[in-house]
């Protein structure tokens, strides 16, 4: 495929990675009256959403800067731009780790499901998601922060190539959460902050795929 085929492609193919909640405070509801039960559903999509937006990032910002190369070649201005497309491949090293990082979303419920009994109380989260809601939560900053300096290198690409797309906004990178208080609140109401938690990562998460969209939309229009 094309670099701008590419664009396209991974654009088009959120509405698969880019799973959004439509409803956190409904789904803690149905949690709560399934005895739990939905909330290995949540945790599976959860575990996904970490997983597969970051791939789909990553082929849609690798692809947004090959093609920038080939134009800066065609415009006859990749020497002046090779410094600024060197900066771009830093930020893009942590995504691809990130790949290879044990976030398989099958595995994590099927650990879940098995410790599943592993519960201070039957509503709130087990062990397994207790430790997914961490690990998915440092993914979303590490990613976040690496997307956001790979996009602000792309915009001043692009800016040459004479495109203007939104600069990224340092605002949104919201930071890590307290996990030790998060824990010790957990432990301390016997399970049931947990569910807040769980709507924490719901919302933060919605947050952060939409706030990607405008970019994304703004380059493949563009290109």
């Amino acid at each position: 495929m094309t670099p701008a085929a590419r664009l396209q492609a991974a654009r088009n193919d959120r509405d698969r990675s880019d799973y959004v909640f439509s409803g956190p405070g409904l789904n803690i509801f149905l949690t709560i009256i399934t005895c739990g039960i939905w909330g290995f559903f949540l945790f599976y999509q959860l575990m996904r959403r970490d997983k597969e937006h970051n791939e789909r990032r990553l082929e849609f910002l690798d692809a947004a800067n090959l093609y920038a190369w080939e134009e800066a070649n065609r415009r006859g201005l990749a020497d002046e731009l090779r410094p600024v497309f060197e900066r771009v491949a830093a930020p893009l090293a942590p995504l691809r780790r990130m790949t290879h990082d044990f976030r398989d979303p099958t595995i994590w419920l099927i650990i879940d499901i098995l410790v599943g009994g592993l519960r201070v109380v039957g509503l709130g989260a087990g062990i397994a998601e207790i430790v997914g809601f961490i690990l998915i939560d440092l993914d979303l900053d590490t990613h976040d922060r690496a997307e956001g300096t790979a996009e602000a290198e792309l915009v001043s690409i692009y800016a040459r190539l004479g495109v203007s797309l939104p600069a990224p906004d340092p605002s949104r990178v919201k930071g890590r959460q307290n996990y030790v208080a998060r824990v010790i609140a957990s432990i301390l109401t016997c399970g049931i902050y947990t569910l807040w938690w769980l709507y924490d990562m719901q919302v933060e998460g919605n947050q952060h795929v939409e706030g990607n969209w405008p970019f994304e939309d703004a380059l493949v229009a563009a290109v």
